[in-house]
């Protein structure tokens, strides 16, 4: 993408947890802005893995997409785990992943995007970045209320009342299934960037790293592999 072509936002903070949606998100962000740096979150998630692998991924690239790489600056990791102590789920804690009564999956941690996006947007405002990016979906997910497109805007409203100026957050997955974000990646990337989130992403929530399966690492019957490895055969189809 020329630099006529870039978002009339210079730069942007993605939300990089070191899985497929994230990956494909800071690929997303990489071809739009000028400047892009990274945020994770340590809230001591049983797939702490994520945090390692994601490092692997962001170094990753700069080889798949090199007319990008100089676009790509700092990362930062927040230790959220006082935060994930308090919602003792199947997330954070070794107990089975089953529907709760209110009709939601064991692993959905409490307000979790909405304490990632507000510390986003603080530390947004620090860094003089324009843009948040999150992979938040509502087309193809495990059922959790705060990955809807409803949540994201209560949320830039809140945040730009807060912190009285625009707080932009882009979803560029929100409408798409997992195959289309696999056909999202192959597009902005080609080959490569579909094999690096293959081989060094993360999203199994049981942090299996054993196995390299077709989709990737993972255990294969959690929700996130499932939802992965269907999209994944979906896709491969096409």
């Amino acid at each position: 993408m020329s630099p006529s072509q870039l978002s009339s936002a210079a730069s942007a903070l993605v939300l990089f947890s070191g899985g497929q949606d994230s990956a494909t998100c800071l690929a997303w962000a990489l071809e739009r802005y000028e400047r892009v740096e990274t945020v994770g979150f340590d809230y001591g998630q049983r797939h702490a893995v994520e945090l390692m692998a994601r490092l692997k991924v962001r170094a990753g690239m700069g080889d798949v997409l090199p007319l990008s790489a100089d676009r790509l600056g700092p990362d930062h990791v927040i230790d959220l785990t006082g935060f994930g102590a308090i919602g003792e789920t199947a997330m954070t804690t070794d107990r089975a992943i089953e529907i709760d009564a209110r009709g939601l999956p064991s692993t959905f941690v409490p307000g979790r995007n909405i304490v990632f996006l507000a510390v986003a947007a603080a530390l947004a405002d620090r860094r003089g970045l324009d843009v948040l990016v999150g992979g938040m979906c509502e087309t193809d997910f495990s059922g959790y209320p705060d990955c809807r497109r409803d949540t994201i805007d209560a949320m830039q409203a809140a945040l730009g009342l807060g912190l009285d100026k625009p707080v932009p957050i882009e979803t560029p997955l929100m409408w798409l299934t997992k195959a289309e974000t696999w056909s999202l990646a192959e597009q902005l990337g080609g080959a490569g960037l579909v094999k690096l989130i293959v081989e060094e992403s993360h999203t199994c929530y049981l942090g299996e790293r054993g196995t390299l399966h077709s989709w990737g690492h993972g255990c294969g019957a959690c929700p996130a592999c499932e939802l992965r490895s269907a999209g994944h055969a979906e896709w491969a189809a096409a």
